[in-house]
């Protein structure tokens, strides 16, 4: 137990210093792993964690759906996704901050990556939220707050990575995350009407568009959502595997990008080393997380926290709450990925012998995550739009994404208490 709270200790300082995180876990787990057992099976354990993760047939999903959310991004779908969003929600108060979230919403739902709906939103909306009069603090709130249902909305690669590490089925867990994924876009356009509704002037109305020129701005996003739903019901119904279905996704979002004339050679090559090096950051990270997971389990860090949980006498409902609470504190130092991977193998091993579904808990986790991408100090997607956007001070952004935090802690509790919203479709799966 010692050993791993001066793990926890050095790995924290090592990546202050500047070391990646993947590589600072890979040399902590095996460095502690040498010093309990010896550097000759400390190397082999290593060796067996890298080898065995790199041929996992499931970690296959994870480059081809990165690879589908480059195509996505590099077609220059946000636009017109705004555009169709704006169409029927801009002229309402508080409209363009609900247009925003509605297509942070969409393009989450094909891109699977939180930062990339933020920073490409960010240039989007702003502009039109700029030149109605809204406040930079709602404008970038709704931008970072809806960036985050970038890894709740399926695909996404956090679920991904979190099926892998438990051994949960990645098709539930993607089905899982849409009732979700709805309810908390509903939140978040109910966070804009109550921020508007007490103070008018931070989102007046933007343009009313007639009725009849509302439908072209739809018919243009129809791509999108033929793939969304391919996608997802392909998986739902059974008719292709995870696998399959990021397959044809990328496969997909190639020929929605070619129809564009969006994709000329370059961008396409482009495309391919971006999700090279994306899947290639991600995998070292993984690595590391189960290196370092297996040292701290040696350590005893794990049995120690069952016994602990254990003497407390909690409910299962309990335990999970504890584990949100550590989640909102590791958001201020980790990001998403960082903070899944260093919890969910030893999370997994405590809640298992409770009968907690995993499934569940996976919807839990990815929500607390998100609320970290918002929250200072860290906040990455806060981080990311005051990059997008260099004359919004960092404290105004963090001042209009509170009540999107809110909205989010009021989805978990409802989540939380009732599991049903996110299990109801998996259960209906065969």
């Amino acid at each position: 137990m010692l050993e791993s709270a001066i793990a926890f200790v050095v790995l924290f300082v090592i990546c202050f210093a500047g070391i990646p995180l993947g590589f600072s876990l890979i040399l902590v787990g095996l460095g502690g792993f040498a010093l309990l057992r010896g550097l000759l099976p400390g190397i082999e354990m290593a060796g067996q964690q890298i080898v065995d993760l790199s041929t996992n047939f499931g970690f296959s999903v994870l480059p081809l759906f990165i690879l589908m959310g480059t195509f996505i991004h590099r077609a220059q779908l946000s636009s017109d996704l705004y555009d169709a969003t704006n169409a029927w929600l801009g002229h309402r108060r508080g409209g363009l901050a609900m247009a925003t979230v509605a297509a942070c919403g969409a393009f989450a739902a094909v891109s699977g990556s939180s930062l990339a709906t933020a920073a490409t939103m960010a240039k989007v909306a702003m502009p039109s939220m700029r030149r109605f009069g809204y406040a930079d603090s709602l404008a970038a709130g709704s931008v970072a707050a809806g960036g985050t249902l970038g890894i709740l909305i399926p695909p996404s690669v956090p679920m991904v990575i979190y099926g892998i590490l438990t051994e949960s089925d990645i098709g539930k867990l993607f089905i899982a995350g849409v009732i979700p994924g709805i309810l908390l876009i509903f939140a978040y356009l109910a966070a804009v009407w109550a921020v508007t509704s007490v103070r008018p002037a931070l989102g007046p109305p933007g343009e009313r568009i007639p009725w009849a020129a509302r439908w072209p701005h739809l018919g243009r996003v129809w791509g999108v959502v033929a793939l969304f739903v391919l996608v997802l019901g392909g998986i739902y119904f059974g008719i292709f595997t995870p696998t399959e279905a990021a397959g044809i996704g990328a496969a997909g979002a190639l020929v929605f990008a070619l129809l564009r004339r969006r994709m000329p050679w370059r961008e396409f090559v482009d495309s391919l080393v971006e999700a090279g090096i994306t899947s290639g950051m991600i995998f070292i990270v993984a690595f590391g997380a189960l290196i370092f997971s297996n040292f701290v389990n040696l350590a005893g860090l794990t049995a120690a926290m069952v016994d602990f949980i254990q003497s407390l006498d909690v409910s299962a409902v309990g335990v999970v709450i504890a584990m949100c609470v550590i989640y909102l504190l590791f958001g201020c130092v980790f990001d998403s990925l960082a903070m899944l991977l260093l919890t969910v193998p030893i999370f997994a091993a405590i809640l298992t012998p409770l009968d907690v579904d995993l499934i569940w808990f996976g919807i839990v986790a990815i929500i607390v995550v998100e609320i970290g991408l918002i929250t200072p100090p860290i906040g990455m997607n806060v981080f990311i739009v005051k990059t997008v956007l260099e004359d919004v001070s960092l404290w105004a952004i963090f001042a209009g994404v509170w009540p999107f935090v809110v909205a989010s802690l009021v989805g978990l509790a409802l989540i939380v208490a009732v599991p049903d919203i996110a299990l109801f479709l998996p259960q209906l799966m065969h």
